[in-house]
């Protein structure tokens, strides 16, 4: 069985800058890939049949599955697949891992099940999936507007980071869905540079919601410029290298949990003739 590396991603920043007539909201976001994140093995099997071992909290049904028939539909293929998900990012933090399974199941399928798909009809099939889907279709660092979907690739500088998150599981659209949600913050007309007042827009809303997420920050701010990522709950901050975030992790109280990880502006697992990791 083939494997394939499916990141996880920070937004450095994100902005809410409206809201569409359809009830979702516009932003600006700057996507940043890490090294650390889950790994997909693939077995193609002739029965048709999809099936997912591994991550037995997830549904039976979760986005992996989904992602595996959406594209068997679009393509017409009469292949199924075996897929086993070794799940290390966690569920609910903001670091996109339901997304970038998908993804990586519709990007490693299309190549074993050589359905010849181009890139740009996996990314629509996976915004049908999930409004950061594409950004992990596409496999690299990049600009975010729109839903999220409209993407320009980022050369980032390659930093090392210190990601910290709490034992609790944040749905998006609990934090979307809050009405004292920051929904017009002024756009950014011209992407970068991306430092300045920038910052998360749906921070105080998940700080207000989920007090571990608050926590989570304070704890990790007394080492630097704490962030969260997504919709929460994870928090991170840049550190000068992988020694000082250890050190950071070696005070860390239960029930945080951590990592540091290093930024990357490409998925390795994603070359011009993808052959998997």
């Amino acid at each position: 069985m083939k494997s394939w590396f499916a990141p996880a991603k920070l937004n450095i920043f994100l902005h809410i800058v409206g809201r569409r007539q359809d009830g979702r909201h516009e932003l600006q976001t700057l996507f940043q890939l890490l090294d650390f994140g889950d790994v997909l093995s693939f077995e193609v099997t002739s029965d048709g049949g999809i099936a997912r071992s591994g991550a037995l909290h997830l549904p039976e049904d979760d986005l992996c599955v989904r992602a595996a028939r959406s594209l068997q539909q679009v393509s017409g293929t009469r292949l199924g697949a075996r897929i086993h998900l070794i799940k290390r990012i966690p569920i609910g933090a903001g670091l996109g891992g339901g997304s970038s399974d998908a993804a990586t199941v519709l990007v490693a399928l299309n190549h074993l099940w050589q359905t010849h798909l181009t890139e740009d009809v996996l990314t629509d099939i996976g915004e049908s999936l999930g409004a950061d889907v594409p950004l992990f279709v596409r496999g690299g660092s990049a600009w975010g507007e729109g839903i999220g979907e409209r993407l320009t690739p980022a050369e980032l500088p390659l930093q090392h980071f210190c990601v910290v998150w709490p034992e609790v599981c944040v749905p998006t659209a609990t934090i979307f869905s809050d009405p004292e949600l920051t929904r017009n913050t002024p756009r950014i007309r011209i992407p970068g540079p991306f430092d300045g007042d920038r910052r998360n827009d749906l921070e105080p809303v998940a700080r207000r919601r989920f007090p571990e997420v608050g926590d989570c920050l304070e704890w990790l701010g007394q080492f630097g410029a704490a962030r969260m990522t997504g919709s929460g709950g994870a928090a991170f901050l840049t550190v000068a290298d992988s020694s000082a975030g250890e050190k950071i992790l070696q005070q860390l109280p239960s029930p945080l949990r951590g990592v540091v990880a290093n930024g990357i502006n490409r998925n390795p697992a994603f070359a011009d003739e993808p052959d998997g990791v």
